[in-house]
């Protein structure tokens, strides 16, 4: 199965007292295993509320949404934190690590929750810090790293338990425009490898980097375009 997300005529309607707010106005697409895709759109487009439905934290009003072939719709809560956990990496604007606690203690949170022994955990983390560039900085602590290490840290917790599908939330945000060059490489370097990236982002330039835009308005999808040339390091990014 080529395809690992399916979103098929989905909507999600909020209810605010007498108001009723279409957040998602009956949206389809699909992402194929090893796409970059950027989505974007201006705020209160309905970005956010898409990647809350890609990332199980919430559920379509109606229509479906599979994730690889699973349709996630008719999940339990117990069942979506499960696949939270097995299927999905998350990367936030706020790197989200623990404070006080090491970098390969972070990247451990996800199999802490797996249940995986003690030395797996570690043998993992490792791996994955190294395959972000901070083999060596697996004992530092959080506010020993930059916010770009602290990224990487992040990037590695996402990755370490081997996910379909990475979901990055503005993860470039609050990161000086060198270090997000540096980690739209990193994550272009993962999508090489075969991982299945989605990232939300308002910022043209870090798109750019992607392979794909899915373009946002009102709780639609008024633009779906491939980008044959993304940008790579070293090329201009930001003025």
């Amino acid at each position: 199965m080529n395809e690992v997300v399916q979103v098929s005529s989905v909507t999600k309607v909020y209810t605010m007292g007498d108001q009723r707010v279409e957040a998602l106005k009956g949206i389809s697409f699909s992402v194929q295993r090893g796409e970059f895709v950027a989505i974007m759109g201006a705020s209160g487009s309905g970005k956010s509320t898409c990647m809350n439905m890609l990332g199980c934290l919430d559920v379509p009003s109606s229509g479906a949404y599979l994730l690889e072939g699973v349709s996630v719709g008719r999940l339990s809560k117990n069942e979506l934190a499960e696949i939270r956990n097995r299927k999905l990496g998350f990367v936030f604007q706020g790197f989200n690590l623990l404070a006080r606690t090491t970098a390969r203690e972070n990247v451990e949170l996800p199999l802490v929750y797996a249940r995986i022994p003690a030395a797996v955990r570690h043998q993992k983390a490792s791996a994955a810090l190294a395959r972000v560039g901070l083999a060596g900085r697996e004992d530092h602590y959080s506010n020993q790293l930059s916010g770009g290490q602290q990224q990487r840290v992040a990037i590695a917790r996402a990755l370490v338990n081997e996910p379909a599908i990475i979901l990055a939330d503005e993860p470039t945000g609050n990161l000086d425009s060198k270090t997000t060059v540096e980690i739209m490489t990193i994550f272009q370097q993962l999508n090489r490898q075969g991982i299945t990236i989605i990232m939300v982002t308002h910022e043209p330039d870090v798109a750019a980097f992607t392979s794909r835009h899915l373009i946002f308005r009102d709780g639609q999808i008024i633009g779906d375009t491939v980008n044959a040339n993304p940008t790579q390091a070293g090329e201009e990014t930001r003025s």
